[in-house]
C-alpha cells in the first residue's frame, strides 16, 4: 500500500495537489523554504521565549530556541541514521525522516504560538470558551495549512508527511478539552475582565476543531488505518485529556525541543545572573537532584557536579563548552523504541531519550522553571502580556468592523466571509509580535498615543 512506502507521492502530497517548483531540490527541501520564507517565521524574532523581548538582546527569542530546536533534530536524525546502517535494520533506516524534512517540522514547530508566551495563549484560550478555544500548536496546523499567504486557500501547501510531523497532538479541541478544569463559576460578564488566574485556563494540547473536518480527516488522515488509535485519549477527571501517541518525526522534534528548553535556556539564565553558583548548589543540595545527573556528570565531568558548576559558572567559553557537551550527552541517549504495536512504521517507531538521561534532562528544566519561570519579576510581566492580549481581544470584539482592519473584517462572516468573527480576532493578535501588541494596545487604550499616521 502506498503509505507503507516512505517514497510514494502519497507522502509528498500537497492539499493543492500541486507540485513543488520543477528544479533538483527534493519535496522536503521546498517545504524548507516555505517555511524560512514565511511571515510567521519571521515574526518569531520578535516573540517571547521566556524572558521578554524587551528585557534584552543576549537571551533567546522565539526564533533563537526554533533554530536551537532545528540544529539539536538535524543532531539526532543523524545519529539514529548511523544507528540503523545495518542492512537486517533497514524498516527503521528508510522511515528516518530525510535532514530537509526534519529541518523543516522543527523550524514550523512554533509558528503559531501568540506574544507574551504561554501567558498569551491562556489568554486567547479564556477569550475563546465556547468559541473552539486556542491552543498554540493548533495554531500552527492553522497557519501552515490555511492562514499563510504562500497559496490563496492552503496557506504553506506542505506535504502530507511534514504536516503530519508537525501535529505534536493529533485529537481536536473538542474532544481534549474538559471543562472540569475551568472555574465552576465563571463570572458574569466574563468578555469585560482581564484580570484572572492563569492556570485555570491553560488550554488542552490539541489541534483547533476548525481543521478537524478537511485537514485532518479530509486530508492528513486519509488511508491511515492507524489513525483512530493514534488519535485515541488519556481521560483524566480533574484536567484536560491529552494524546498518547505521535508519529516518529514528531518524537524527534519533541526531543530536540525538550532539550533546548532544558540546557539552552539553563545557559541564558545563568549568563543574565538570574542563577548564581551558590543558589544552583543550593538547589541541587536541597532538592537531592545531584543523583538525577549522574550519567551526564560520569560521561563528561568526570563524575564530579562541582566539575559542571565551575564550567557553567566561569568564562564564557568554558560555559560554552560545558552546554555543547550537555546538548551532545542528550543526543547521544537518544534511541528508538520498537515496542509499540501500530501497524504503520511511522507511528510504530518512536524516538526516546533512555531513562537515566531523561531524569537528568527533567531536572535541569525543573531548575529552568524555578530560576527563571517561577521568578516573581518574570510572572508579572507575563501577566501584564496576558492582560494586553484580553484587552485587545474584547476591544475587537465590541466593534470590529470599526476596529479590524478592512481585510481582517472580511474574512469574517459579517464582513462576508465564512469565519467566525471571534476566530478570526483570534488569528489576528495570535500572530502579532510582543511590541506590535504592545504598540496596538498603546493606540487603543493610551490617550497621548495613537496618531493616524502611526506607523505599526
Amino acid at each position: 500500500m502506498s503509505r507503507l512506502n516512505p517514497d510514494n507521492t502519497y507522502w509528498t502530497h500537497r492539499r493543492s495537489g500541486k507540485p513543488g517548483t520543477n528544479d533538483d531540490r527534493s519535496p522536503w527541501d521546498h517545504d524548507y523554504a516555505r517555511i524560512v520564507h514565511s511571515s510567521s517565521f519571521r515574526r518569531l524574532q520578535a516573540k517571547t521565549q521566556i524572558l521578554g523581548i524587551g528585557e534584552g538582546d543576549f537571551h533567546r527569542t522565539r526564533l533563537t530556541h526554533t533554530l536551537e530546536v532545528n540544529q539539536i533534530g538535524t543532531s539526532i536524525t543523524k545519529k539514529l541514521r548511523k544507528d540503523h546502517q545495518d542492512p537486517n535494520d533497514c524498516e527503521k533506516s528508510k522511515w528516518l525522516p530525510k535532514l530537509p524534512m526534519i529541518q523543516a517540522i522543527c523550524l514550523a514547530h512554533d509558528l503559531g504560538h501568540p506574544p507574551f508566551g504561554h501567558d498569551g495563549e491562556v489568554a486567547l484560550n479564556r477569550c475563546m470558551l465556547g468559541e473552539g478555544g486556542f491552543e498554540g500548536n493548533g495554531q500552527t496546523l492553522r497557519i501552515i495549512t490555511k492562514l499563510d499567504k504562500h497559496s490563496e486557500n492552503h496557506g504553506m501547501d506542505l506535504t502530507r508527511r511534514t504536516v503530519l510531523g508537525v501535529m505534536k497532538y493529533p485529537a481536536p479541541y473538542n474532544c481534549v478539552n474538559n471543562n472540569q478544569v475551568y472555574p465552576e463559576h465563571l463570572p458574569p460578564h466574563l468578555e469585560r475582565e482581564s484580570v484572572f488566574k492563569s492556570s485555570e485556563f491553560t488550554p488542552p494540547k490539541c489541534y483547533l476543531d476548525e481543521e478537524h473536518e478537511d485537514i485532518v480527516q479530509g486530508w492528513l488522515a486519509a488511508e491511515l488505518d492507524d489513525w483512530s488509535r493514534l488519535s485515541g485519549l488519556i481521560r483524566r477527571p480533574n484536567k484536560h485529556h491529552k494524546t498518547e501517541y505521535r508519529s516518529l518525526d514528531t518524537s524527534i522534534m519533541e526531543l530536540a525541543d525538550d532539550i533546548a528548553y532544558g540546557v539552552h535556556d539553563l545557559e541564558d539564565a545563568i549568563a543574565l545572573n538570574l542563577m548564581t553558583r551558590p543558589s544552583f548548589e543550593n538547589w541541587m543540595t536541597d532538592c537531592h537532584h545531584e543523583d538525577s545527573l549522574e550519567p551526564l556528570l560520569d560521561r563528561h565531568f568526570g563524575g564530579n557536579l562541582d566539575t559542571l558548576v565551575k564550567k557553567l559558572f566561569g568564562a564564557t567559553h568554558e560555559r560554552k563548552h560545558a552546554i555543547g557537551q550537555m546538548v551532545g550527552f542528550f543526543v547521544g541517549a537518544i534511541i528508538i523504541n520498537t515496542e509499540r504495536t501500530f501497524a504503520h512504521p511511522l507511528f510504530k517507531y518512536q524516538a526516546i531519550l533512555g531513562c537515566s538521561a531523561r531524569k537528568a534532562l527533567d531536572t535541569l528544566k525543573e531548575i529552568v522553571r524555578s530560576f527563571v519561570i517561577d521568578r516573581p519579576e518574570v510572572q508579572q510581566l507575563r501577566f501584564k502580556g496576558q492582560k494586553i492580549v484580553t484587552e485587545l481581544f474584547h476591544a475587537f470584539a465590541t466593534d470590529p468592523k470599526r476596529l479590524l482592519d478592512e481585510s481582517d473584517y472580511q474574512r469574517s462572516r459579517d464582513g462576508g466571509g465564512h469565519i467566525p468573527i471571534k476566530r478570526v480576532i483570534c488569528d489576528y493578535i495570535a500572530g502579532m509580535t510582543d511590541d506590535y501588541a504592545i504598540r496596538r494596545y498603546q493606540q487603543l487604550f493610551v490617550p497621548h498615543s495613537g496618531s493616524v499616521f502611526d506607523r505599526l
